[in-house]
């Protein structure tokens, strides 16, 4: 059962976050030294504007988390996340994080921000397969765990496309690997076949995360109401005489969420970037008579010619593909 969290939980708060740090080395929770909030937590959050909830089986407090609005203009922080050991693998942490979500946007969020110990590797895996995605510096803590923190962060609301850095690029693998997979398993595409083993769509994203770091291309994402359903990428390491132009690549929309202008939002975006690059001429290959042929023909893009049994489907059956361009 999941409810408002009270300052009478604070033994269990306590002894649940004793709990999971314990799972990693160095951690030392030292209660009236650094953190005394713990004593009254649920105090604490009202007086910061914010909620706290507690999650509740046989008497005990098995889960937490809270949320409050940051200084920064419509940014809610997700914080005192914590699942006992038992309780993972339930789905608690997911709907302890939707709760949580949910509160942040009626309130009106539009960013939602967490930080979490570089050491909490599981959390991370969790945070990302959930759309967040690494932002900004590490922050370092003056504290007896000699704590350093990933910042983790994704628009709350809306159709939001934003361009990914390194950093977020690398921590987006996983989903982005999902999404990928779904995308081969629902029609033939360009570069892979179904069945698409994760590791292999691990490593193409691995792959794109360098070349970021590199400058090579630029990744952009998609989140529809917190959700990252989408991508696209511009290929920028072209030959010294066609440094004017660009390579619109991986254009993916989660199946489950297409026909919610997502694919055209992206276009769109990465369009204005390369623009802002200075690369006027881009070209795109798509299959023919797929769903990025008609959103090429639909955003103005020219055919410049077909190239029959270009890519095989996983019968091996051939597909011809089209190559697009445009001047921005």
């Amino acid at each position: 059962m999941i409810r408002p969290g009270r300052d009478a939980d604070a033994a269990g708060f306590i002894a649940l976050i004793g709990d999971c740090w314990a799972e990693y080395p160095n951690c030392v929770l030292d209660v009236d030294g650094e953190v005394p909030e713990l004593r009254a937590l649920a105090t604490y959050f009202a007086g910061q504007g914010g909620m706290l909830w507690a999650a509740e089986h046989d008497g005990k407090v098995v889960g937490m988390v809270g949320t409050r609005p940051m200084h920064s203009d419509r940014a809610w922080e997700i914080c005192r996340m914590y699942v006992a050991a038992d309780q993972r693998g339930s789905g608690l942490a997911a709907r302890l994080l939707e709760t949580a979500e949910a509160e942040a946007r009626a309130q009106g969020a539009a960013r939602l921000v967490l930080w979490t110990d570089t050491r909490f590797d599981r959390a991370h895996g969790f945070y990302e397969k959930r759309g967040y995605v690494r932002q900004g510096a590490i922050r370092i803590l003056d504290d007896l765990s000699k704590s350093l923190e990933f910042r983790y962060a994704k628009p709350a609301i809306g159709l939001v496309v934003e361009a990914l850095d390194a950093a977020a690029a690398a921590s987006a693998e996983r989903r982005l690997a999902e999404i990928l997979a779904a995308c081969v398993a629902a029609g033939p595409g360009l570069s892979f076949r179904h069945p698409l083993p994760p590791d292999r769509a691990r490593a193409a994203w691995r792959r794109a995360a360098a070349d970021v770091a590199a400058g090579r291309r630029l990744l952009l994402a998609a989140w529809l109401e917190g959700a990252l359903v989408g991508t696209v990428q511009l290929l920028l390491d072209m030959p010294e005489n066609q440094a004017h132009r660009a390579e619109v690549a991986m254009l993916l929309v989660d199946p489950a969420t297409r026909r919610q202008g997502i694919g055209r939002a992206l276009l769109q975006r990465v369009e204005q970037a390369a623009q802002r690059l200075g690369r006027r001429l881009l070209v795109l290959d798509s299959l023919a008579d797929g769903a990025a042929d008609r959103l090429c023909h639909a955003s103005g893009w020219t055919a410049a010619g077909a190239v029959p049994g270009f890519a095989l489907d996983a019968e091996g059956a051939e597909h011809a593909a089209i190559r697009f361009w445009k001047r921005v």
